[in-house]
Formats: C-alpha cells, structure tokens, sequence
C-alpha cells in the first residue's frame, strides 16, 4: 500500500506519493496561486494526485492514508481550516472538499505539525517516543510528539513556540504581543540583525558581500563574514544563537523531549549554530546533572517533511 501526502503553502502546492517506509517514490509540485478560491486550490491538488497515480500504476484503492499541511489555524477532528492568512481561507472544509473531488478521505493538520510528524516519522524523530522540531524560517515553527502522537492542544492550536516571550525590549510581533522568540531567533531575524550591524559597522565585511547595498544581506552573510575573521559577523551570530538558545532552552525545560532537532534554511548553517547551542544548552539546561539528556540534531528531511507527515497523519 501506499500514501499520498500534501504539503500546501502560500505559494506551492507540494504532493508525494509516499510508501510504508516513508520514502517518497514520486512527487510533483504546482503554483498554489493565492489568494483563489479553496475549490480551486483543491481542483489543481486533485490533478496533481491523478497525475501521480497514473504515473506509478496505482489507483485509489493502493491509498491506505491521505493528508494535508496547511498554513494556519486547523481542526483537525472536522478537517476544516478555521483560518489560514496565507490562503486567506476561513472555515474552509478543505477535508471535506478533498474528498468529494479525489474520491478518498483526508486528514488535515497544521503544516508546521506535518512536517515535524514527517521528521518523526522518517527523519531525525525516527525510533523516539518524545520528539520536538523548530524550523527557523520566516517565522518559528514547530511541533511537538509526546509518547508517539502529535500534540495540538485542546483546540488544535498548540505548538506556537516562536510566540513565547524571550526578552523585554518591545519589538512587535505581528501576533500582537512583543519581543516573541521568532522576532530574535527566526531567519528573518537573523537578516535583520546583520543589517543593523551593518549600519553599525561601517568598516565590516559584510559590505563588501553585499555589494554595499544592506538590502542584499540574507540568512548566509553574517556566517560567511564570521569564517572571514569579520568581528561585526561573529557578534552577529553569536547574539542570535544565544537569542535561539533562550527559546530552545525554554521548551527543553518544559518537555524534555529525547531530540530536539532545528530546522528549516538557517539549519543548513550545521555546526555553525549546532555547537554552540548546544553549550548553552549545556550550561543553563534544567535537567544538566542529569544522565539522560535531550539531544540536539539537525532535521534531515528538508521541504519533503510536510510530504511525508501529512502522508501518515493516520497515526498522528
């Protein structure tokens, strides 16, 4: 048997055809288009998925499981998305409409809750019982498996962890609260500090690599600034790995999960941020006298993630 899983984000629409061992055996991904009507977004996700079986020799009843990661708020009982700003749908029955026009039942989930089943599933969460993702992108997404199953909370909203309050120095957040984790720890954070040290440091290298123009600085510059030797790089990214390091240890101390792995294109920096997190880990974790340890790991499975959770949302 196997599974198809759906990854639906603001501007693609990711779909795989999945099997028992979590190994994708063939995927397609399409422009989502948004905002549009949800019927038509699910017309294209259909075609997606027709074209997919015909390419595999499989038909509907080789589909042991189906579902979807969507941006925003979801129930996941009704198959609904309460709201979601990306698509701009509110309480769309996207389950509901996925079934009526593929023809087979549809779980639906959160897609940060997606991809970080995908990673427990399959990736750096793989033979856990208590596993916890962070993915730094725009934002700070996440989720959290306690005892095997994905927690959403009583109203499916859990697992908001770039909302949790880090600092005092009134930085908005576009949740309406102030100094939220991902306004210091997300990638989007990290560009944003590079360019203020930028303006700072008029004799950094970091403007020689962006052309002395700010606006080019992204998530790889202050690193690459860093490797250089530039003092301006490294306070950079020795502020935003202990901003990450206040989140991090945060949810450590709460959960005390047995990995907790970091995702998302800021991760792809491995040893970079993964060492020294993991001193501060060491230094300020509740449990550090302890012999059982939370492990730190980077998560392996990339964009494929969200692919691969929604596949097996039957066991979520």
């Amino acid at each position: 048997m196997y599974r198809i899983g759906v990854d639906l984000g603001g501007t693609n629409i990711a779909v795989g055809i999945v099997n028992e061992a979590g190994e994708i055996t063939e995927k397609l991904s399409v422009k989502t288009k948004a905002p549009r009507q949800a019927e038509e977004i699910v017309s294209d996700i259909a075609d997606t998925i027709n074209t997919l079986l015909k390419n595999n020799n499989l038909t509907l009843s080789d589909i042991s499981c189906a579902g979807i990661g969507v941006p925003g708020a979801v129930d996941s009982k009704s198959g609904s998305v309460s709201f979601s700003n990306n698509l701009q749908f509110f309480s769309v029955p996207l389950g509901s409409l996925l079934k009526e026009k593929v023809g087979i039942p549809f779980l639906v989930a959160n897609d940060a809750n997606a991809a970080a089943f995908g990673e427990f599933m399959a990736g750096s969460g793989k033979n856990t019982q208590n596993f916890i993702t962070i993915t730094l992108g725009t934002g700070i997404g996440s989720g959290i498996i306690i005892n095997k199953r994905l927690y959403t909370g009583g109203n499916g909203a859990a697992a908001e962890i770039g909302h949790m309050k880090i600092a005092s120095e009134g930085i908005p957040c576009s949740c309406g609260r102030t100094d939220c984790f991902e306004k210091y720890a997300s990638a989007t954070a990290l560009v944003s500090q590079t360019r203020a040290a930028m303006e700072k440091h008029p004799d950094s290298l970091m403007w020689e690599l962006c052309d002395g123009d700010k606006a080019k600085a992204n998530g790889k510059t202050a690193f690459i600034a860093m490797h250089k030797g530039d003092k301006a790089g490294i306070k950079v990214i020795e502020d935003y790995v202990r901003f990450l390091a206040m989140g991090v240890i945060n949810v450590i101390n709460i959960f005390q999960p047995d990995v907790l792995s970091i995702g998302g294109g800021i991760s792809g920096s491995g040893d970079d941020i993964i060492i020294p997190l993991k001193k501060h880990i060491e230094k300020e974790d509740y449990a550090r006298f302890t012999n059982i340890r939370t492990e730190i790991k980077t998560a392996t499975l990339g964009n494929d993630a969200g692919i691969i959770g929604a596949a097996f949302l039957d066991k979520a």
